[in-house]
């Protein structure tokens, strides 16, 4: 299988496409919550109807609303107090002294200078994410393009061909990623789904390994063409990892923010419960299952509200940390292991 098989969109390769991968980076983070809570919900619901102990029976002789929803009450209190000192242990990074402060932006005035003295086409790359790596990636592919023009001209057939395979996946992965990075904003997941959606990495390999097959026959146009290439290429890495980080420590804060929010209701609801309700509370039924099982299940996905939105944030950051673990020319996924060009 060759690498233009493997490239482009990582779903139809890598398995983002499939229904583990979807749940963890595209699916909305609230609808994810929503689907959990409801699953729980309709679960708590369902057992009521397996010939179980009756709630109210185990609610009236041993107060149980009381230590069930008494075991959120620290908890939430206590998840939520971790999770915002993590976020701002987190941010803290980005608090120095002016000479710190000012050897970040000198670092980061560099490497956009850099970047554009390599483009050469472009004065000013804009400054939103989006559009910096929609630069980048059209660079790249121009770049490729015109290496493969070099080697069209007179090389042989067989380093045609393994260049023009090359180029066919470069071109292919950029046009795919530069469409949905045009309509992209930072904040939503678009951006980070779009870099990680270039496989830079495989590209940075496959060049080399050109170059080490075929060094001999290539003309100096042709090895100072290939050597553009993978310096444009390698600007995407430090690029993705700067724009990932930017994208943990906005979810963070968002995060926090999602926890407050939500923590307060859920601590009032605990509260609620635990004071009001007993076995003698709202008798009847709806739709033949008790009264109590409804608002006991209510509460109970309530309380654990705060826990599911911690899951959904964390589950989307880890999985995007450990597909870009390597930078570089290296691979980590086995699933990218493909055979070589050539």
């Amino acid at each position: 299988m060759s690498d233009s098989d493997s490239s482009g969109v990582l779903s139809q390769r890598t398995g983002v496409g499939g229904l583990r991968l979807w749940v963890l980076l595209r699916m909305g983070r609230w609808l994810f919550t929503a689907v959990v809570l409801v699953a729980v919900f309709a679960a708590l619901v369902i057992a009521s109807r397996f010939g179980l102990t009756p709630l109210r029976v185990i609610v009236a002789r041993h107060n149980g609303t009381f230590w069930i929803f008494s075991a959120f009450i620290g908890a939430i209190i206590t998840g939520t107090s971790i999770v915002v000192t993590i976020n701002q242990l987190v941010l803290s990074q980005e608090l120095g002294a002016v000479g710190d402060q000012r050897e970040r932006m000198q670092a980061a005035m560099e490497f956009r200078g850099d970047t554009e003295t390599v483009l050469d086409d472009e004065a000013v790359i804009p400054p939103e994410p989006a559009a910096f790596l929609y630069e980048l990636v059209d660079g790249i592919e121009r770049e490729a393009n015109a290496f493969e023009s070099t080697v069209a001209a007179d090389h042989g057939d067989a380093v045609q061909a393994t260049v023009a395979d090359y180029v066919d996946d470069v071109t292919e992965n950029a046009r795919v990623v530069k469409a949905d990075l045009e309509n992209a904003q930072f904040g939503s997941f678009d951006v980070i789904w779009n870099a990680l959606n270039f496989n830079y990495s495989r590209k940075i390999h496959d060049a080399r390994k050109i170059r080490a097959d075929y060094g001999d026959e290539l003309s100096a146009e042709a090895n100072d063409e290939i050597d553009d290439v993978i310096e444009v290429l390698t600007f995407f890495g430090p690029a993705r990892e700067h724009f990932k980080t930017l994208y943990f420590q906005w979810e963070l804060i968002n995060l926090s923010r999602a926890l407050l929010y939500i923590s307060v209701p859920a601590l009032a609801v605990m509260g609620g419960l635990m004071m009001y309700i007993d076995g003698t509370a709202l008798p009847g039924t709806l739709l033949g299952i008790d009264n109590l099982v409804w608002l006991t299940s209510v509460g109970f996905v309530v309380g654990l509200a705060p826990f599911v939105v911690f899951i959904a944030f964390i589950l989307r950051i880890a999985t995007v940390a450990k597909r870009t673990l390597a930078m570089g020319p290296f691979i980590l996924r086995e699933s990218e292991r493909d055979q070589d060009l050539g």
